[in-house]
């Protein structure tokens, strides 16, 4: 069963013009979560990851359990005034308007090899500052990982200009 034929497509949502991928689709069928957590794991049992790091709030469900498998830490990556400790921040862009994400000012060591895991790249703005903030604290970004690659809005190639390596379950391409 491909991972892909569990993820749900809303149209016009949150904007019109969008096509929305939906997970909870996918994090609600049993054998589609424990697939996808399995591959993912799979994948970086052999690259000696130090932290996995998720952004708010599905990278939270997939990251953590990665985390888990792999044996290592979970850092959140979250919205402003969300986190409880002292803070280093980033703001980016959006498509229609600027966000702001935040991480725990202790939670990435200088040298911790981070995975960072979200659902979706798209623009990879949200990403792009997650990597920013990870590099800023030391730590070095092996690769961004996503259960879903949007390829044609830019995001892979975004996060690959900034030497990243970019790594999707499946594509949805031409959306």
């Amino acid at each position: 069963m491909p991972i892909k034929s569990l993820i749900r497509t809303i149209p016009h949502y949150p904007h019109k013009g969008i096509m929305f991928r939906d997970i909870t689709t996918l994090l609600k069928d049993p054998i589609g979560l424990r697939t996808t957590i399995q591959e993912i794991t799979k994948r970086y049992q052999t690259y000696s990851i130090d932290k996995v790091v998720g952004i708010e709030s599905r990278g939270f469900i997939i990251g953590a359990p990665v985390a888990y498998q792999l044996e290592t830490g979970f850092v959140p990556i979250r919205k402003p005034n969300k986190l409880p400790a002292q803070t280093i921040g980033r703001d980016y862009q959006l498509e229609y308007g600027n966000d702001r994400i935040e991480i725990h000012a202790d939670a990435v060591q200088p040298g911790d090899r981070v995975l960072l895991v979200d659902d979706l790249i798209a623009t990879g703005g949200t990403a792009e500052a997650a990597v920013r903030l990870i590099r800023e604290m030391g730590g070095e970004v092996v690769e961004c990982c996503f259960v879903i690659d949007l390829p044609d809005v830019g995001g892979r190639t975004r996060l690959e200009k900034m030497n990243c390596k970019v790594f999707s379950l499946c594509k949805f391409e031409g959306d």
